[in-house]
């Protein structure tokens, strides 16, 4: 009987702990779908058997993890709204007509030319790896085009460009201290170091290659699609081994490797905001010189982590509830005592009504006080898929670099940005209807794959050819009316003293009021104009029956969760639902 009543105890105490900690578990997970510590459940397993082995005086003598509680979150759209906009978007930027792919990187080089890393025709879908990160597309080939573009700053017109025919799915890119240029492929699994503007542009050989082509792993000599480059003025470099892996990895100049750090934190109990030195993706790296700090972008963590550079131990983090639960990039700046440049992504809850409110943003944070200080955006609106940023030493430029639409934005701070002409306005908010209507569409196939037609920061020729047509007609009935009034007034020289009105005055008089009420494109009553959001007249309405020949389609839609090149429609007040996603 005594041994009876021993294992009805022991039974109802195993019951009591499975609940607690099934209850415990469901609660955080509910907290956020996106923060997780690793191997929390093997913990329990171990506690729970020291309970059996008759170890410890009971459940209070136990240590259980513990599970923060979320924090009552502020009103993220008001909040938003407070923030001030500092930087202004340089529409016509870049002025020649650059064709993109999916761009994921932005860097500078020694020069100070802003160079990219886009992707051309290659799109990172659900099925581009297998089960075991192994890319499937091999096949195909490198890109045959080039994947490397240098920019002048004012303009945007091209340099320099190289990187045809060697890489396969182009991720992070930056240019060191010595002008080489750092990058990986998440396709090959591997980084590379050329040398400065690639060398030999037309067959560019790297310096440095680290890992295995085309095999993932996670020992000293493999990677399993890295993400960035970090180098240091001494030549010592990190790697975000990002995706797969979750670390961070040093080496000195030769590629000898000096230390590792990081766990992989995508599976146990959610967290609000995970412990330090966990990474559910690792995908951007910027240096502080001035307090030797390297830090990382923790991408589905929605923060920033800081180590020291010399040793890779934990600093600081960077966590606002504003930016989300996403971020995707930073960029360091030392202007005003020290600033991160950050943006983050559209939130990866599916469904038409997300838990939590987000917009996708440039933010400005000061590492001092960890305030959000501006926030900034295309025409202050929101960007669609931001994958990388760049900022200037004296952090009055910034670059945003989007998967989709295919683009590298510039942002110039106000005090030095000049008046926006009233052309430029035009077109862009003429090129912002027609990427709306076109997110819109359920069949479109454009914007961020082959050759990057949504790349040009341009009106279209067809719209160029409408307005011109629309000059001429506005020209020819301006010059008909000067006819008609000549005539009117060669008539009155003939007339005699008999007070008649001429003819030709009624006819004036009609041919004014028919220009008035909708003749000419825009009335001499309401003159409305083709850019502006009202009822009338649309330059954008004439384009609708062509659009799918003229590159305005959306990608494919082939439902995924990492990185989005499908273009999601977003505006400043509404939340951005993800019907579909890429990777990157």
């Amino acid at each position: 009987m005594a041994n009876y009543d021993k294992i009805s105890s022991i039974c109802f105490l195993i019951w009591l702990i499975q609940a607690n900690v099934s209850q415990s578990i469901a609660v955080a997970e509910n907290q956020s779908s996106l923060r997780y510590l690793q191997n929390v459940e093997n913990h329990n397993n171990e506690r729970l058997q020291q309970i059996l082995k008759g170890g410890g005086g009971g459940i209070s003598e136990i240590n259980w993890p513990q599970i923060q509680t979320k924090q009552a979150l502020p009103d993220i759209k008001a909040e938003l709204a407070k923030l001030n906009t500092t930087f202004v978007y340089q529409n016509d930027w870049p002025a020649n007509k650059v064709k993109l792919g999916a761009v994921t990187a932005v860097s500078f080089d020694k020069a100070g030319n802003v160079v990219i890393f886009h992707r051309v025709d290659r799109i990172w879908g659900p099925r581009t790896f297998d089960n075991a990160n192994v890319y499937r597309e091999n096949f195909r080939g490198p890109i045959k085009e080039n994947t490397i573009l240098g920019l002048e700053p004012a303009t945007g017109q091209v340099l320099y460009e190289w990187g045809k025919n060697f890489f396969y799915m182009p991720h992070g890119l930056t240019v060191d201290p010595e002008d080489n240029v750092w990058v990986t492929d998440v396709a090959m699994h591997q980084v590379f170091k050329f040398p400065p503007r690639g060398g030999n542009a037309s067959k560019a050989q790297p310096l440095l290659t680290l890992g295995t082509a085309f095999q993932p792993g996670s020992g000293k000599q493999k990677f399993c699609k890295p993400t960035s480059v970090a180098v240091l003025i001494n030549g010592d470099f990190f790697v975000a081994d990002g995706y797969c892996n979750a670390r961070i990895l040093k080496y000195t100049k030769a590629g000898e490797l000096i230390l590792t750090w990081g766990q992989n934190s995508f599976s146990g109990v959610s967290y609000d905001i995970a412990p330090q030195n966990y990474f559910a993706i690792p995908h951007a790296l910027t240096l502080v010189p001035e307090l030797e700090l390297l830090c990382a972008a923790d991408r589905e963590n929605g923060r920033v982590q800081c180590f020291y550079s010399s040793n890779g131990t934990f600093h600081s983090q960077y966590h606002n509830p504003l930016i989300g639960e996403r971020l995707f990039s930073m960029a360091y700046t030392p202007a005003q005592g020290g600033e991160l440049v950050i943006v983050n992504g559209p939130t990866s809850e599916m469904g038409e009504n997300p838990q939590h409110y987000n917009e996708v943003h440039g933010f400005v944070l000061n590492m001092r006080t960890k305030q959000l200080i501006s926030k900034f955006g295309p025409n202050n609106q929101q960007f669609e898929n931001p994958h990388d940023v760049a900022v200037t030493s004296d952090g009055n430029e910034i670059y945003v670099a989007e998967l989709n639409p295919t683009r590298i934005h510039k942002f110039v701070h106000k005090s030095l940005a000049k008046p926006m002409s009233m052309t430029a306005i035009k077109e862009t908010n003429l090129a912002h209807d027609e990427s709306s209507t076109n997110t819109a569409s359920p069949n479109g196939s454009g914007g961020g794959g082959g050759g990057g037609g949504g790349g040009e920061h341009h009106p279209s020729a067809k719209a160029i050819i409408v307005a011109s047509l629309m000059l001429l007609f506005a020209g020819s009935t301006f010059a008909l009316a000067l006819i008609v009034q000549a005539r009117r007034r060669k008539r009155g020289n003939q007339a005699t003293a008999i007070a008649v009105s001429p003819p030709s005055d009624l006819v004036y008089r009609k041919l004014t009021s028919s220009n008035q009420s909708g003749c000419l494109p825009f009335g001499a009553h309401s003159r409305r104009h083709a850019w502006e959001k009202k009822e009338g007249f649309k330059l954008g309405g004439l384009l609708d029956r062509d659009r799918n020949r003229n590159g305005f389609e959306k990608l494919d839609q082939n439902a995924s969760d990492e990185e989005h090149e499908t273009t999601t429609t977003t505006t400043a007040t509404t939340t951005p639902t993800l019907s579909s996603a890429q990777f990157a």
